[in-house]
């Protein structure tokens, strides 16, 4: 109780709230996926699936936004994670969740987490990066989770090195763009940890095995189509990637689950795509034809409604 009431104190409600009125998604492509996770990094855990998590009693005020609820999520789940802490990573490294800048209304846990992960290990913690897109990936495909990828934006201490700490991750993608994004910028990845590793391989670099043959069949279709270098995928995006057969194959699949994110978004009561040739293909020019179906279709859609 002393560990809950301690984490709450530093995280005290923002003023102001989302703007409901204005629930347009709006997708900005991020940059060039061309890091991938270093050699070595391994996924820190506690659970390998969310039932615990989901069945926690804050954990829906947590996802909404409350930082008391979160605390609480915390304190009850992860002891034994920072109790750790400090054996599992040096004093100098520095803890980062993605989280956006307007925190009110976003998921809590990720940045709670990473506080307390910093208490534990008398570490710093970031608060300059944040991501500054929403991707909705709950509910989301594969395809769909590789068309919406978040972007960062936020100094990063050169040379510094950085723990990732997420809630829950499933494919990676997040954590591998936040750790791109780091890299690019000049700090190095120490390490990731999450509550739940709902992988489904369970590690972040794909194997050397899915790297060459996605190369040999594709080239550099794959970091044209979907911003990501091959050498940079997760483990789990790779190996839904091998599936493919050929580049129309994963071109044709990536425009479908534009529109179903479309739909999808628009049963949870949003405007829809703001820009939805950005999720038809990395680079507007590769699919042409894919973005001027998806403008007919989001116009029909807007005249019938």
């Amino acid at each position: 109780m002393q560990t809950h009431r301690r984490l709450a104190k530093l995280f005290p409600r923002l003023a102001g709230g989302l703007r409901t009125e204005q629930r347009t998604f709006r997708y900005h492509v991020p940059m060039v996926r061309r890091f991938g996770f270093p050699p070595g990094i391994r996924v820190t855990s506690v659970f390998t699936d969310d039932r615990a998590l989901k069945a926690d009693p804050d954990y829906r005020a947590a996802k909404a936004g409350d930082d008391e609820a979160a605390a609480g999520v915390v304190s009850r789940l992860a002891m034994g994670l920072l109790d750790s802490a400090a054996d599992l990573f040096p004093p100098d490294c520095i803890f980062v969740a993605p989280h956006a800048s307007e925190a009110q209304g976003d998921n809590a846990i990720p940045q709670v987490l990473a506080a307390a992960l910093g208490i534990f290990a008398n570490g710093p913690v970031d608060y300059q990066i944040v991501q500054v897109t929403k991707v909705y990936h709950t509910g989301a495909d594969p395809m769909e989770r590789l068309n919406a990828r978040p972007r960062f934006i936020g100094a990063v201490q050169y040379g510094a090195r950085y723990v990732l700490v997420d809630d829950v991750t499933t494919m990676g993608g997040t954590l591998a763009e936040l750790s791109n994004y780091i890299q690019a910028k000049g700090g190095s990845v120490q390490g990731v940890v999450v509550l739940v590793n709902a992988s489904r391989s369970g590690v972040l670099q794909p194997g050397k095995k899915v790297v060459r043959i996605l190369t040999e069949r594709f080239g550099n279709e794959i970091t044209e189509i979907c911003g990501i270098a091959t050498h940079a995928l997760t483990a789990d995006e790779a190996n839904y990637l091998v599936g493919f057969r050929t580049t129309d194959e994963l071109r044709n699949r990536k425009a479908a689950a534009a529109k179903e994110t479309n739909r999808r978004l628009r049963s949870k009561g949003l405007l829809g795509i703001g820009r939805p040739e950005g999720l038809a293909a990395f680079d507007p020019r590769i699919a042409a034809h894919f973005r001027r179906a998806l403008w007919r279709d989001h116009r029909r859609r807007r005249l019938q409604g």
